[in-house]
């Protein structure tokens, strides 16, 4: 305490200047109408700056929030659209209620990877959400991948990036269609097989996928031709694809649900099972 007024009557004439100074501030905004202008618009100004910096980072804090909506509205949306193309095709299904053939489901990818050999994605959605093996995954820019395993709150898939699954592909404007696999170099690129000579191909062309599998519907973006040559000795074109989806920077993805993968399964079982001449 005797620091305190020590300091205080040491720097007494200081402070006092200080206070004065305000006082005369204070007189000088309250009665004089132009000063009293300036001072408003100046303290406006440095308002609108500290409230513009909160706002910033508050959004920056939301971002998170505002992707998962985006996803479940872009999830809705196909759904709608979807239903939309489906009931154009067959109008029996909007007579009769039925729903179409692909839902949508909106998810977070947790855990990913792309540099090993077979390369894995993960997602915080699970059994309780309706995601189930052998569904798709997808994202705005095309395919990443496909469900293998499910807990009740998570599941894991195979992205684009494992040599163990390939994709039924073609080409968007001829329609012929191949097997899309990774060769385990570069991240960005895979491969196309089985395009034979005579189709006339080039740089930049797009590659779809090709709606031969239960998996995916027809037309989800793949990728462009990046390189393409013709092996001697070879039949079918050698055709590098540039990958839509950047994998090394995926975070919001959309699962697909073939409402009738069990029916296919089971006619492609009972056909396969089933004795010659029956």
């Amino acid at each position: 305490m005797r620091s305190l007024l020590r300091l205080l009557i040491k720097n007494y004439p200081f402070l006092l200047f200080l206070l004065l100074e305000v006082l005369s501030i204070v007189f000088i905004i309250n009665y004089n109408s132009f000063q009293r202008a300036g001072f408003l618009n100046s303290s406006n100004a440095v308002s609108a700056a500290i409230y513009g910096s909160y706002s910033r980072v508050a959004q920056y804090f939301r971002l998170a929030k505002v992707n998962n909506d985006l996803s479940a509205e872009n999830a809705e949306l196909r759904n709608r659209l979807d239903e939309y193309e489906a009931a154009l095709l067959d109008s029996a299904l909007l007579a009769h209620g039925q729903d179409s053939i692909f839902r949508y489901i909106s998810a977070r990818v947790i855990n990913n990877s792309i540099n090993k050999q077979q390369n894995y994605i993960t997602l915080n959605k699970g059994r309780k959400h309706g995601i189930k093996p052998d569904q798709g995954i997808i994202s705005a820019q095309g395919v990443v991948g496909i469900i293998t395993n499910v807990s009740e709150s998570y599941s894991m898939g195979l992205s684009v990036l494992n040599p163990r699954w390939s994709i039924s592909a073609k080409l968007k404007n001829s329609g012929y269609y191949g097997s899309l696999l990774w060769n385990g170099n570069d991240y960005r690129k895979a491969e196309l097989n089985e395009i034979p000579f005579h189709v006339e191909l080039a740089e930049g062309d797009t590659v779809v996928t090709s709606g031969y599998s239960p998996v995916f519907p027809e037309g989800i973006m793949i990728g462009t031709i990046s390189e393409l040559s013709r092996p001697e000795g070879e039949n079918y074109y050698k055709i590098e694809v540039l990958l839509s989806p950047d994998l090394k920077s995926i975070a919001q993805v959309e699962v697909i649900a073939n409402t009738r993968i069990d029916e296919l399964k089971q006619l492609k079982s009972e056909t396969e099972n089933a004795a010659p001449g029956n």
